[in-house]
């Protein structure tokens, strides 16, 4: 059995784990960029955890917290630390103040927010210091683009999302409100949806291109 989907109680959980690590590439992005760094990193929207677990299975050691506004997924990470030290996972809203040092990670979290939660959020993640890592679909009337706004529909209908709405942001939104040009590349993996990554750097005088 997968070592990280074994942290989960139910089959469809651990089901779910192993499918989202085998398809979606963005976990092996997130690794790539902060495997040598040593600042802390925060999973903006963590869910269950996943990204933590998978930073920890390959050997990625500085602290991580994560933070979700649904509880329920909150408690299910926390079940599944196992007693690791430097895992910490905590209901937070995102468009609050983050009293955070380090690296931010934003893996698919802001098309479930106004325009003006998304400026909040990214600039809440901007204040932290550190690299941040943004994943999200971009809203540009592709093909790509519409499947992604379908599956997301129908996530939430089924009540696995708790999300009063979907907007997806586009790239300029984004670079606005973080107040720097990012490195951006596709992040398709092998679904059908528009997923993008953004990378922010910071350099003495602040974020910079990637």
């Amino acid at each position: 059995m997968n070592p990280i989907s074994s942290r989960y109680p139910t089959r469809t959980l651990r089901s779910y784990v192993r499918a989202k690590i085998a398809t979606d590439p963005a976990y092996d992005a997130v690794f790539d960029l902060v495997r040598d760094s040593s600042e802390p990193l925060l999973d903006i929207g963590c869910g269950v955890g996943l990204l933590a677990f998978y930073l920890r299975s390959r050997g990625v050691g500085v602290p991580i917290v994560g933070i979700d506004h649904d509880r329920r997924k909150i408690d299910l990470a926390r079940a599944a630390v196992n007693g690791e030290r430097d895992l910490s996972f905590e209901v937070a809203d995102a468009r609050e103040h983050i009293p955070f040092h380090g690296n931010v990670v934003l893996l698919d979290v802001l098309h479930y927010f106004s325009d003006d939660d998304q400026m909040r959020i990214l600039r809440n993640a901007a204040g932290t210091g550190g690299m941040v890592i943004i994943r999200d679909a971009i809203r540009d009337g592709s093909l790509r683009y519409r499947a992604t706004y379908i599956e997301e529909a129908i996530a939430r209908a089924g009540g696995w999302l708790k999300a009063d709405r979907l907007n997806f942001p586009t790239r300029e939104r984004i670079e606005e409100a973080v107040g720097s040009r990012a490195e951006v590349r596709p992040m398709f993996g092998r679904m059908p949806f528009n997923n993008y990554l953004f990378v922010f750097r910071r350099s003495s005088g602040g974020i910079t291109n990637a």
